[in-house]
């Protein structure tokens, strides 16, 4: 434990409880968080993205409760990560079959509603203009892909911050000045060389959700930077981040000349040298790549899309895959995305070209949370590498995981690997 964390008037007028139970409670939190980071001062935050809006059973409704009760507040902007249930789609989560957590999660929609917070409910709030920190901002993250793509991609500063102590933030507006919000916290030490990877490896539109999983497995919470990636979208940059945060716990990374504060290997590591360094040749791609799979044969149910949430580019990518066909009526094919997302593209008439081709468009949840989702039984399709690890332990079904048109031409023709 580190020394005392040093508190101005106001915060120790909030840990007195002058200002009501539910403040004392949260500055007790950051206190306490700031002593277990050794951190001798907070940093102020500009906006939080929360998972303790998510539903996990009755403490996460206590709570709230109690914020509520209590005259909790948010002091910065603050939205809400993906919820259990989609209440424009009460069929996916029937209540009548699962009645304590369709009911627990709607009422924790309502009270974090009632507390200010932003009714975001997505796992991806930077496919958004309010959920987009700028480089260098402090913030709060706490859903693992959001986390590692706010410090990577964006340049934000963000810890990831577990169940209540990210609400405990927010309404206090700091954090401790700790991990990575600090410079040295933010250095790269483990190196993952892509360079001798085959052009059409490079090319492999599955090559981000592998080489994710690739660095989390392999530096677990340690930084990782990516040297010889010759380009990048960010919806690439998205798959690293959700994959390195599933098979490991990786919450930042660098890419070579293509992430923020890395234009060269030795801005990304401070000068510092690397303790670690990992090849990626074509044979560890092949090989992670196929254990993302646990089957390919047999009927088809479901193919599910949109972990982290689909953005408007990749719903452009499923029109294009789709070229004008539709989906086998025996597969639904579910994509899960935002509600902005769904405004977005709402506005050019793309949602219900989608939905005629029978697409499925989910908001505010995720397919592989439990309980299960109505039809995803059997054998499932994804092209997400986090889906894909996670589905077959949560759900307890059998996963292909393929390119975005693997899993479109598998919807239409009905089988895993068929054109259609």
């Amino acid at each position: 434990m580190g020394s005392p964390v040093r508190l101005d008037e106001r915060e120790q007028r909030w840990l007195s409880g002058t200002d009501g139970a539910a403040m004392q409670l949260a500055m007790q939190m950051m206190v306490t968080a700031a002593d277990v980071s050794s951190a001798a001062e907070f940093v102020e935050i500009e906006f939080a993205h929360i998972n303790s809006s998510f539903y996990s059973g009755q403490v996460s409704l206590d709570f709230a409760e109690f914020l509520l009760a209590n005259g909790g507040s948010f002091a910065v902007p603050t939205h809400t990560n993906a919820s259990l249930i989609d209440c424009s789609t009460p069929g996916l989560r029937a209540e009548r079959d699962h009645p304590v957590e369709v009911g627990g999660a709607r009422r924790l929609m309502e009270i974090y509603a009632e507390l200010g917070a932003s009714a975001m409910w997505s796992c991806a709030p930077y496919a958004e203009p309010t959920g987009r920190p700028g480089k260098g901002a402090h913030i709060v993250g706490s859903e693992s892909n959001a986390v590692s793509f706010f410090n990577s991609v964006l340049g934000a500063r963000t810890n990831k911050y577990g169940d209540f102590i990210d609400v405990c933030a927010a309404m206090t507006g700091r954090v401790p000045l700790a991990g990575l919000h600090t410079d040295a916290g933010r250095r790269a030490s483990h190196v993952f060389d892509v360079t001798g990877l085959s052009a059409d490896d490079q090319d492999d539109p599955t090559l981000p959700h592998v080489l994710g999983i690739i660095l989390g497995h392999e530096a677990g919470s340690a930084i990782p930077v990516i040297v010889g990636l010759g380009s990048a979208s960010e919806d690439d940059l998205k798959a690293i981040a959700a994959a390195g945060g599933t098979s490991g716990a990786v919450e930042m990374f660098h890419v070579v000349g293509i992430t923020p504060e890395a234009p060269t290997l030795d801005a990304a590591t401070g000068g510092v040298a690397p303790t670690r360094r990992t090849i990626v040749d074509s044979a560890l791609i092949r090989s992670t790549r196929s254990r993302l799979s646990t089957s390919s044969t047999g009927p088809l149910r479901a193919v599910c899309l949109g972990t982290p949430h689909f953005t408007a580019s990749e719903f452009a990518g499923l029109r294009t895959a789709l070229d004008g066909r539709s989906v086998d009526g025996r597969v639904q094919l579910l994509v899960t995305t935002s509600r902005a997302v769904l405004a977005e593209i709402g506005s050019v008439g793309w949602d219900e070209e989608l939905r005629a081709a029978g697409v499925q468009i989910v908001l505010d949840t995720c397919t592989y949370y439990t309980p299960r989702a109505r039809g995803v039984a059997g054998l499932v399709m994804t092209n997400s590498a986090k889906w894909a690890y996670y589905a077959p332990g949560i759900l307890g079904v059998e996963v292909a995981f393929g390119s975005l048109q693997e899993c479109v031409d598998a919807a239409v023709s009905g089988r895993v690997g068929d054109r259609g």
